[in-house]
């Protein structure tokens, strides 16, 4: 039986792309890391000098370059036009605009149209703030990760050091958090909200392993269903 599509979305730093990556290997799926497109249409902005108020600019440029994927040991590879970005697109100049990008209606409808035909033949994890409510609406299997802004900002403070990247202080990286929360729940194209369909799960005290669990039970259940 081919593989199904599995959305899972949530607030940043919920732990989406971590779980994902570990589902989509231990079902042998794709994983498409939709948040790194729009980090990676940001990133191509401000290195190109781009107002980011311009947003036919914006649009312009996320329907001209070619955002690539390959997998990697310790995860995946981005790619901007063959150029590796996997590390500049986490750096905090990226997260504190990508926001921004996001919320512009032609950059979303260019990387939305690009994610589905991704997707299209199913066996695909992909993970972001609307793959639920608008990239994969029919998806069979729909998370919500949750999880509190304080912990959410702990793990990445974590992530930060560990991986070498500058990082603000813990208490700033709350704030920021929360900011992103407001902007990305509010705005006026694909507003970050839960599916009326979607499963949610509150990661707050759970361990990596205890959310993959929950989750490969949830697809496990879902593709029995089909079978029958």
């Amino acid at each position: 039986m081919a593989g199904i599509q599995v959305a899972i979305d949530g607030p940043a730093s919920s732990g989406k792309s971590t779980v994902a990556k570990i589902i989509a290997h231990c079902f042998n799926y794709v994983y498409v890391d939709t948040g790194a497109m729009y980090r990676s249409v940001t990133l191509a902005a401000l290195n190109r000098g781009i107002d980011l108020a311009d947003q036919d600019a914006l649009t312009r440029l996320a329907e001209q370059i070619k955002i690539s994927f390959q997998p990697s040991a310790d995860g995946q590879r981005v790619f901007i036009d063959g150029q590796e970005v996997t590390t500049e697109i986490r750096t905090p100049k990226v997260a504190s605009q990508v926001s921004t990008v996001a919320a512009v209606s032609g950059v979303r409808q260019a990387l939305v149209e690009a994610q589905r035909q991704l997707a299209k033949t199913g066996g695909v994890v992909m993970d972001g703030r609307d793959i639920g409510t608008t990239v994969l609406p029919t998806a069979p299997v729909k998370i919500f990760l949750v999880a509190s802004a304080h912990e959410r900002a702990r793990r990445r403070y974590n992530e930060n050091v560990a991986k070498g990247i500058p990082t603000a202080p813990l208490a700033e990286l709350q704030k920021q958090i929360e900011l992103r929360d407001q902007k990305d729940s509010t705005r006026k194209v694909s507003p970050l909200v839960q599916a009326a369909d979607a499963i949610k799960v509150d990661t707050t005290k759970m361990s990596i392993e205890q959310v993959v669990v929950r989750i490969s039970q949830l697809i496990e259940k879902k593709l029995k269903e089909i079978a029958e």
